[in-house]
């Protein structure tokens, strides 16, 4: 069943992936090839179901902010993470700095590109890159996860707004750690080098509240769980989160990378790559992809349906 939904769904999206381009502010992002499309569902009873470009290795980009949210929850804790980063959709576009000048604001969520690098100033001082590269293989269950090198330099090369975003955030107080260093961090962090599959398997530990399905280890907390499931649901998808909340209603994050991650709570991990995006950053075949599931398989976290195969 799932299987057959799943084939006819990246089927049925492919066409769409015309509609859309690949992110151009990243160059290096801009060379892939934007045709590609592929989904991946991970069962909590153990299925393993694909269809189309699911070893396709990719840039991680904003989904790795579920990643840094996570790990900054449960070495940080949740009041210091959300004292100066709020929980509400921001409305505006994933790097949108012009809220950030009027006086006693802050970032949105940690889901925009300020409100993740304020998360990763809270981070960057208690873990290094290499452990949470470490960690973040563990969460997704892939060891070949890696730093992109090419995209790391691309992205760093043109980092002018990110790093303006940053520099408002210390002159405001909410970054107090080193802004250079930091920016470096969150770059590295979005330069990993993933696949639907790698994405499949996190959301799959997320949907288990935080247990590794391959080996029983409890890696993250089941508060650390809800609240970034949360977030993902709110404000996962940009701008256009509610829309999706509204028409798909599965907790999910995207990147300009074409990655999508998505969690159906008790059920599955989906994992998607479509690098062609609309004007949002999201994914547009992905989102079909995500759409035709939800309808098919009734993983509306609101469906009536929902809690039963």
């Amino acid at each position: 069943m799932i299987q057959t939904v799943l084939t006819q769904a990246v089927a049925a999206s492919r066409p769409a992936a015309e509609l859309g381009q690949t992110a151009s502010y990243i160059p290096e992002l801009s060379k892939v090839d934007k045709h590609h499309l592929g989904a991946c569902v991970f069962t909590s009873d153990g299925g393993r179901y694909s269809a189309g470009d699911t070893k396709v290795r990719f840039s991680i980009q904003s989904i790795s902010k579920v990643i840094s949210l996570a790990v900054a929850l449960e070495l940080c804790g949740f009041e210091t993470v959300f004292a100066q980063v709020g929980m509400e959709p921001s409305g505006d576009a994933f790097n949108a700095m012009g809220k950030l000048e009027a006086a006693g604001s802050s970032p949105s969520n940690p889901m925009i590109n300020a409100g993740a690098i304020a998360v990763d100033s809270y981070l960057e001082p208690k873990i290094s890159f290499d452990r949470m590269l470490a960690f973040t293989r563990k969460l997704c269950m892939d060891p070949e996860i890696g730093l992109d090198e090419k995209v790391y330099h691309s992205e760093m090369s043109n980092i002018s707004r990110n790093r303006a975003i940053a520099y408002l955030l210390e002159n405001k107080g909410v970054i107090r750690s080193d802004v250079e260093r930091t920016l470096d961090f969150y770059v590295r962090m979005c330069s990993l080098s993933v696949t639907a599959e790698s994405l499949a398997g996190l959301g799959l530990l997320l949907a288990g509240g935080g247990i590794c399905p391959a080996t029983g280890e409890r890696l993250l907390s089941p508060d650390t769980v809800r609240v970034v499931k949360t977030i993902m649901l709110t404000c996962g998808m940009y701008d256009g989160s509610g829309t999706f909340a509204v028409q798909v209603g599965i907790p999910s994050k995207s990147g300009v990378g074409g990655g999508i991650l998505s969690v159906v709570d008790r059920r599955m991990g989906i994992g998607i790559f479509g690098p062609a995006l609309d004007g949002k950053g999201n994914s547009v075949a992905g989102e079909r992809v995500l759409r035709h599931l939800s309808q098919q398989l009734h993983l509306h976290i609101f469906d009536a349906d929902s809690q039963t195969d």
